[in-house]
Order: C-alpha cells, then sequence, then structure tokens
C-alpha cells in the first residue's frame, strides 16, 4: 500500500468511521507532532478555533506549540456522525498550564477526507472550562476497557 494513503478511506460506513475516529485519538494521545501531521494530506486546510492554517508544516508548528502549553494532554473522541467522506465528531480533553492548573476542553470537529483517507479539511470549535485536580475523568489515553464508551456531556 502506498504511504499516502490512509486506511480506511472513504465511503465511510460506521464501522470504519469509528475505526478512523479512534485513530485518530490514538494518535493525538502520542502528542508526536509528525506523527498526527500524517493522517492528514500536504494541503489540508484546518481551523482551530480562531486559528486558520494550512499545510503538514503548519500543522506540525501548531501542534508543537500546543502540546508545550498543554501539559499532560489527555483526549478522548466520539463518533458523531458520518456521511462519504465526512465524519463529524465531539471530543474532551484535559490539560493542565505550566502554573499547574487544569482545564477539560470540549468540542465538535468536521472531517473531510479525499480519496485515499487522508484529511483534508478539519473544523474545530473548543471550550474550555477550569477544573480542579480532583474533578479529572482522563487519565492519559482510554484503556481497552473504555473503548465504545462514550462521552459524559459534563
Amino acid at each position: 500500500m502506498p504511504s499516502d494513503v490512509r486506511p480506511p478511506v472513504p465511503p465511510f460506513t460506521r464501522e470504519s468511521a469509528a475505526l478512523k475516529v479512534r485513530a485518530a485519538e490514538d494518535a493525538w494521545n502520542t502528542r508526536d507532532p509528525h506523527r498526527v501531521a500524517l493522517a492528514y494530506s500536504e494541503d489540508s486546510v484546518w481551523r482551530n478555533r480562531d486559528t486558520f492554517l494550512t499545510g503538514r508544516a503548519a500543522i506540525v508548528e501548531f501542534l508543537t506549540a500546543k502540546w508545550t502549553r498543554e501539559r499532560e494532554y489527555a483526549l478522548r473522541k466520539d463518533l458523531w456522525a458520518h456521511d462519504g467522506h465526512r465524519i463529524a465528531v465531539r471530543f474532551q480533553y484535559e490539560w493542565r498550564d505550566d502554573g499547574g492548573r487544569w482545564t477539560r476542553s470540549y468540542g465538535n470537529e468536521l472531517w473531510e477526507f479525499g480519496e485515499r483517507g487522508l484529511m483534508t479539511r478539519r473544523e474545530a470549535s473548543i471550550d474550555d472550562v477550569p477544573i480542579e485536580e480532583h474533578e479529572r475523568r482522563i487519565h492519559g489515553p482510554r484503556p481497552e476497557a473504555e473503548r465504545g464508551s462514550s462521552l459524559p456531556l459534563q
């Protein structure tokens, strides 16, 4: 298989869309910007909150800065919907800043894929809620026993 193919590829079924979401969650939890960026096309277009960027190099730069600020980052993603070459995801992640303050970030992402399974467009809307350390519920990558569990609303 060519290195520029990232299965599963569209059109997505519920099962293949769920695999794509799981792969994304697993990759993001590595906090390795170069690994994460390989899931995106060379010219992928992003909106992340109020930041707009294009291309893998910009994605790597963005993620490097993000994970420098957002320490102990741990993420959960849920498949929301899928249709053809698009997937909608809801997510939550927790992180602490360099002052030790914890935050839970809630959001939704809209993903669009090319025929080789690389993401060509990502739009993320994210809200942050300060939490106390004892309120944390996401501690590292998702254990196998929690696969398929849905995210709580709060």
